[in-house]
């Protein structure tokens, strides 16, 4: 089964140096069919003016994920990890019992692009943790690569939950398959471009629930940028 979820059902808020589209309640958007999706709890599209960002705030208990699709973003927190992360970067930060950060966009000129996403940890009250890897772009090239996982695998960045998150770049007209084990689904999000999935047209924003599936075919209409996260 497949259920589709279009970019102009989510949430959204526009701020005047934030624009947020939000996948799940989130902040003043709530929706009770629109909670989470197994492990997953947010995924925010968030576009942040030059110069401008969030500050110092804290997060406990919570596996967080920044995949930058364009622009930068500096970070820094309380456990005293600092840096600038670009397009192509994945950032991972484990909340546990409780951290401060805050994400300022660097940049004098240019708008940063990133989704924002929250995972349920498997276990509460753990340490904070921080990792952050880039991955070229020919290692996302018209295949799978994996970014994150709950063991480090194939040189992913390991997090506190059974998820696996892929991400791929295609080219237009190039075709990807997935499977699917009997006891996991999975959720895609299109981040750039049109893919067809299934035969379903699919656009930027839009994303898709997957259950009770053995194979995925996708099919880029155009080029792309599209994650998989396999969730238990």
């Amino acid at each position: 089964m497949i259920t589709i979820r279009k970019s102009q059902d989510r949430g959204y808020a526009k701020h005047d140096w934030l624009e947020s589209f939000h996948s799940f309640s989130f902040a003043d958007y709530y929706d009770a069919a629109h909670m989470g999706y197994s492990m997953l709890r947010v995924i925010n599209q968030d576009k942040i003016a030059a110069g401008t960002g969030f500050g110092m705030h804290g997060h406990r208990d919570m596996e967080i994920i920044t995949y930058m699709l364009a622009g930068e973003l500096k970070h820094q927190d309380s456990m005293g990890n600092g840096s600038i992360i670009r397009a192509g970067d994945v950032q991972y930060m484990s909340a546990g019992v409780g951290v401060r950060h805050s994400e300022i966009n660097p940049s004098a000129e240019h708008e940063a692009h990133l989704l924002q996403i929250w995972l349920l940890p498997a276990v509460l009250g753990l340490p904070p943790n921080y990792a952050e890897k880039h991955f070229l772009p020919e290692q996302k090239r018209n295949r799978w690569c994996l970014v994150v996982s709950s063991d480090g695998r194939e040189g992913s960045i390991q997090i506190q939950q059974a998820v696996d998150l892929y991400a791929s770049v295609l080219d237009a007209g190039s075709q990807l398959s997935k499977t699917l084990q009997d006891n996991r689904r999975a959720y895609l999000q299109i981040a750039k471009g049109e893919v067809q999935c299934n035969g379903v047209q699919l656009s930027a924003g839009d994303a898709a629930k997957i259950e009770a599936e053995t194979a995925i075919e996708l099919i880029a209409m155009t080029e792309a940028e599209v994650l998989w996260f396999d969730l238990p």
